[in-house]
């Protein structure tokens, strides 16, 4: 379908005066995308914060990985930010409320907004990444472009309203999750777990297609102890347990702490990143968070085992990356 058949009118993306110029600016970069004349996969997705994990790192990864061997296909982010923006990079940012206590997630109100910015780029197949504002507007971007759209369960939320509210909330935000994944054209899934919770949802098309690993960034030769010893300032005969993560409830890091302090010495509970804002505790040690994933194999290769209480993971990325 060309441009002019989806063509996306300024007015229709205008939050409030004030924002006109990058408004303008962010619509001329995607339609002059749009334009190419490759075919262009647009993902989106709300789950993609400046200190966000595995989500983040398999967009970019696939990023890369197309833009390298696959120099045909057009590939675009289309994300929350602080502001409008369309970078060089194929990334386009769209101002979103940042959440409260959401670790820098952004959530998006509009969905015919964000449909028409999906649309503006032209698409010929869009991924969802999430069942949230961006999912339904790429159902919205799909049906103006004419093109399918496929959706990526990449978590299980009614599993995790469960958690953080009771198990009242399950059933409702379950059913909310189906209605919206049964309408993708495909549902991939990235473990047979949330292939058979998609399934009991009642969601069929489903396709599972589990992640890989980066084995020239997470492999052995990575480690070097005696340097991660001397930047915690531990002895030689410190056993070290390490976890790389978000700060989030399901990641059970209280579990962790609680096993390294029953263990006693010799043994340590480094944290990357999943330590953010908690108070000091026996024998865990916090380390900021690490946007390198170079930076964060060195550390988990440096260390005697990795460690992961997350009961609720629906792929658990970090896990292979740690055997790896």
């Amino acid at each position: 379908m060309t441009l002019a058949g989806i063509e996306v009118q300024e007015g229709e993306l205008r939050l409030f005066p004030g924002w006109d110029e990058e408004v303008s600016e962010t619509l001329a970069a995607t339609k002059a995308a749009g334009e190419d004349g490759r075919p262009r996969l647009v993902d989106t997705t709300m789950l993609y914060a400046p200190r966000s994990g595995g989500v983040k790192r398999y967009l970019l990864s696939k990023k890369a990985w197309l833009e390298t061997n696959r120099p045909g296909v057009a590939h675009s982010l289309v994300v929350p930010g602080a502001h409008h923006k369309a970078g060089d990079d194929s990334i386009v940012q769209l101002h979103a409320t940042k959440l409260p206590f959401g670790d820098g997630y952004r959530w998006p109100t509009s969905v015919r907004r964000w449909g028409a910015w999906v649309a503006s780029l032209n698409p010929s197949i869009i991924e969802a990444g999430d069942p949230y504002t961006p999912g339904q507007g790429a159902l919205e971007a799909g049906q103006r472009a004419g093109c399918p759209v496929v959706g990526f369960c990449h978590s299980d939320p009614a599993g995790l309203a469960a958690l953080h509210f009771g198990e009242w909330a399950k059933k409702p935000v379950e059913k909310r999750w189906a209605r919206l994944f049964g309408q993708f054209d495909r549902v991939i899934s990235p473990s047979r777990y949330i292939a058979r919770r998609l399934e009991e949802a009642g969601v069929g098309n489903i396709v599972i297609r589990p992640l890989g690993v980066e084995i020239d960034t997470f492999r052995p030769d990575r480690g070097d102890r005696d340097w991660l010893l001397k930047k915690l300032g531990l002895p030689a005969s410190a056993r070290l347990l390490c976890f790389a993560g978000r700060p989030a409830r399901e990641k059970n890091i209280d579990v962790l702490i609680q096993a390294v302090q029953a263990l006693g010495a010799p043994y340590h509970l480094v944290l990357v990143g999943a330590g953010a804002g908690m108070p000091a505790e026996e024998r865990v040690i916090s380390l900021p968070y690490e946007a390198n994933p170079k930076a964060v194999a060195k550390i988990i290769a440096s260390c005697d085992a990795f460690v992961h209480a997350n009961d609720k993971e629906p792929f658990g990325l970090i896990v292979l990356e740690a055997m790896a």
